[in-house]
């Protein structure tokens, strides 16, 4: 919706200007050195349809102080079908934050059609930290990591756990303010949409074409406030709320909890509805549900071959799945069989379930043999809380955890425990940068923004992307009947008006809900 006037527009671009000294000018005033783009790895690439091309490109750790050097992010270009017809170049976030995003071009033909293939080069990066682009690591080695790391569970429930997991979130902290350098102070978003300016001037567009997926949402509401002028069309994809993410992380991640309490209880009523199509689906899931949840709870149920399923992989379980629609018929398998466990029929031996029985719902990866050197390297990268320690403020001390995930226990049962141990429990004694924008959201671009949104996301609920649309100055919602976390390649008629947004600027009509290609379980509609 168009909520700014050009003229206001032009204020509100002043006003980041003052606040933020010099950013609308990075990429053009500084004027760039082009992408020098050479042949991909061949084993990388082999098996994607399309022409790839591989890159680092140099960017400042700090936009603003050249002095604490450069990094180098990794890019790769899918290169327009009809280069005779290119409309310039697409840039690409798959979320996270911390997603590497480097090898997006690979898959883009899973979510773009093809009038988008044919007329944009399709370019994917890993974002400042993260991947292939100067990682960000708070351990020197593995060994470190895993001593740090191993106390943590995500639903901490007893003294032991909770004290575990403040105690891990407090040496994490340390141990990057100890190993991870300049970086560190330099993760936030606002950092990003700065490198991703640099980039856009160095690919040699004019103006951006971009599409964000989840966290890469608050990327692209945050370069479309700092550079509203550089901007032709911008997708969003399963929407965070800026204003809120960026002002109080708390009441952020308590809603968030409650949009994976939404999409439970609508996943169960879609398993009611299914009936027999779905495994759960007989007597009333909503309670078996219930009484499942509360008796993991009180006590793990140990299954025959020696493995467990406790509120940890429950609710870790049931929430990974939440994500993916095409899960559903396995989750559902999976909850009537432990379901048989714990409230077996009358004069009916328990059934023998395994951990093997329920891939779904624990999906447990295979341990990587290697050989345990005591000083053998670190590989991962930490940029997670990097960035959203910088972009959420959380104004408390870790003190109160304890009783901030009791109340959310109480409105959000399955989930609100969960959320409350994950940021709120880490960025209190986060050590890195707390430097990021923080709005205002109503700069007007030339086009609207298209935000999408699904009604039962989890991760990113609906009303979030309501609020996205409403927060930025020109924009248009675009509302999707539809389970999982973001849409895009799951829906013909949303991938349909997203291409005709991208290639010829068309806005799809305000309020038409788009339907995904299947729903779960088929039930009726």
């Amino acid at each position: 919706m168009r909520k700014a006037s050009r003229a206001a527009a032009g204020v509100g671009t002043l006003l980041v200007g003052v606040a933020l000294a010099g950013v609308p000018g990075t990429a053009a005033a500084q004027g760039q050195a082009k992408i020098t783009w050479e042949s991909c790895e061949q084993a990388r690439v082999a098996q994607a349809p399309g022409t790839y091309s591989c890159a680092t490109y140099r960017v400042p750790i700090d936009h603003d102080n050249a002095a604490l050097g450069t990094m180098d992010l990794a890019l790769m270009r899918r290169e327009a079908n009809k280069p005779d017809q290119k409309l310039g170049s697409l840039f690409l976030n798959p979320g996270g934050p911390g997603a590497s995003g480097v090898t997006m071009p690979m898959s883009a033909d899973q979510f773009f059609e093809p009038a988008v293939l044919d007329r944009f080069d399709i370019i994917g990066f890993d974002p400042r930290g993260v991947g292939d682009s100067t990682p960000l690591r708070c351990f020197t080695t593995s060994e470190d990591a895993e001593d740090v790391q191993a106390r943590l569970v995500p639903v901490p429930s007893t003294r032991q756990e909770i004290s575990d997991a403040l105690s891990t979130y407090r040496d994490y902290g340390e141990f990057c303010q100890r190993n991870a350098g300049s970086l560190l102070e330099h993760m936030s978003t606002q950092d990003v949409a700065r490198d991703l300016d640099v980039l856009r001037d160095a690919v040699g567009d004019e103006k951006l074409n971009y599409v964000g997926f989840s966290y890469g949402t608050l990327l692209g509401a945050t370069y479309a406030n700092l550079f509203p002028d550089r901007v032709r069309t911008m997708v969003l994809d399963g929407n965070v709320d800026p204003a809120l993410r960026t002002s109080d992380g708390l009441r952020y991640d308590q809603q968030r909890a409650e949009g994976f309490e939404h999409a439970l209880d609508a996943f169960l009523t879609e398993c009611a509805k299914a009936r027999t199509q779905c495994a759960f689906g007989e007597g009333n899931p909503r309670q078996k549900f219930d009484e499942l949840l509360r008796g993991i709870r009180q006590q793990p149920v140990n299954l025959p071959d020696g493995s467990s399923v406790d509120l940890n992989s429950f609710i870790s379980g049931i929430g990974g799945t939440l994500y993916s629609p095409s899960s559903f018929a396995g989750l559902a398998e999976d909850l009537q069989q432990l379901y048989g466990v714990v409230k077996p029929p009358p004069n009916t031996a328990p059934k023998v379930v395994n951990a093997r029985d329920l891939g779904t719902l624990l999906n447990p990866k295979q341990k990587v043999h290697h050989d345990v050197r005591p000083e053998s390297e670190y590989t991962s990268d930490d940029s997670y809380f990097a960035v959203n320690c910088a972009d959420k403020p959380f104004g408390y001390p870790s003190g109160q955890l304890p009783e901030i995930a009791a109340r959310w226990e109480k409105t959000a049962p399955a989930f609100g425990r969960f959320q409350a141990f994950a940021d709120p429990a880490a960025c209190p004694l986060w050590k890195g940068g707390k430097e990021t924008y923080r709005g205002p959201w109503n700069a007007a671009t030339e086009n609207p923004v298209l935000v999408v949104g699904n009604y039962y996301d989890p991760a990113t609920r609906y009303e979030f992307s309501k609020r996205m649309a409403d927060e930025l100055g020109y924009s248009r919602l675009l509302s999707v009947n539809a389970f999982g976390h973001c849409i895009l390649g799951d829906s013909g008629g949303v991938d349909r008006a997203v291409s005709d947004y991208l290639v010829n600027l068309t806005v799809p009509p305000r309020g038409k809900v788009y339907q995904p290609d299947t729903r779960p379980f088929d039930a009726p509609q």
